[in-house]
């Protein structure tokens, strides 16, 4: 079966053994094209549009998951979404993630033998896939739900063995506005906006930055009081006025008290399935 695959590992040798490989094990596969950090194979696979995706999990910049993640959501309506393989090193977390996942993975360093069964099953996936359907698969959604939610505990888990530390819930933010740092109750919040290296914080008058990865924010934020509803956007639940779906299944909020629409991803479209 022909098909079109993209690679992204940083390691240069291991993307070669891999390449090479699968050119053994099915040569009908063309690698169109390969990336050594997370932003250049999302880059190059909106670019490319393979039929397959390898993605190593731990890559400089964004990882495997979170290249997955912004595959899912910016990938174009008209397309089918590429089956996506996660290489990885041992990790227990992820293994279970995948045990009933319509996604597979391979352990570094990648037998020929296990990587020949994930030729057959992509095979067999890309011949069963119905070439006019584009929504998001459920096992997917899923899969990278159970892998973010491992990802998180085996973050936070003690390396050692003393009992993990709670993480606080924040109350307050300190957040500059130019040269000022003002002291920002995490109630007053709209939502939060991932850019570059920073967060914009948003109130219903202002609009504040703050220095900190947001997977490291959402640790220290309610679940319950705040949503995230895109890679890059958590809102707080209450302050959500509507949520309107179009004809196409896209998902847009409106605000209390602010008039910012934002945009809900594929991925975080469950949050509104009473719609």
């Amino acid at each position: 079966m022909s098909a079109t695959g993209l690679i992204a590992e940083d390691e240069p040798l291991l993307a070669a053994s891999l390449k090479a490989t699968l050119a053994r094990l099915w040569p009908q596969l063309q690698i169109v094209a390969t990336a050594t950090h997370g932003a250049a194979a999302v880059e190059g696979a909106l670019a490319s549009r393979p039929d397959v995706v390898f993605l190593d999990i731990r890559m400089p910049g964004l990882s495997g998951l979170e290249v997955a993640e912004a595959l899912a959501e910016d990938w174009p309506g008209d397309v089918p979404l590429p089956l996506i393989v996660f290489v990885t090193a041992y990790d227990q977390y992820a293994l279970r993630a995948f045990e009933h996942a319509a996604v597979d993975y391979v352990l570094k360093p990648v037998e020929p033998e296990r990587l020949a069964l994930t030729c057959r099953r992509l095979q067999a996936a890309l011949a069963a896939r119905n070439r006019t359907t584009t929504e998001l698969p459920g096992e997917l959604i899923a899969a990278l739900s159970a892998l973010r939610s491992a990802a998180a505990s085996a973050a936070a888990a003690p390396t050692s063995g003393a009992p993990a530390a709670v993480e606080p819930r924040l109350r307050v933010l300190q957040a500059s506005l130019g040269a000022t740092i003002h002291m920002v109750p995490v109630a007053a919040v709209l939502y939060f906006a991932a850019a570059d290296k920073y967060i914009k914080v948003v109130t219903a008058s202002r609009e504040y930055l703050i220095r900190m990865p947001l997977r490291q924010l959402l640790q220290q934020l309610d679940p319950e009081e705040f949503w995230q509803v895109h890679r890059a956007t958590v809102v707080r639940a209450d302050a959500i006025a509507t949520a309107v779906r179009d004809d196409t299944g896209k998902v847009d909020l409106t605000l209390k008290g602010h008039p910012a629409k934002l945009v809900v991803s594929r991925l975080y479209a469950h949050l509104f399935k009473a719609m």
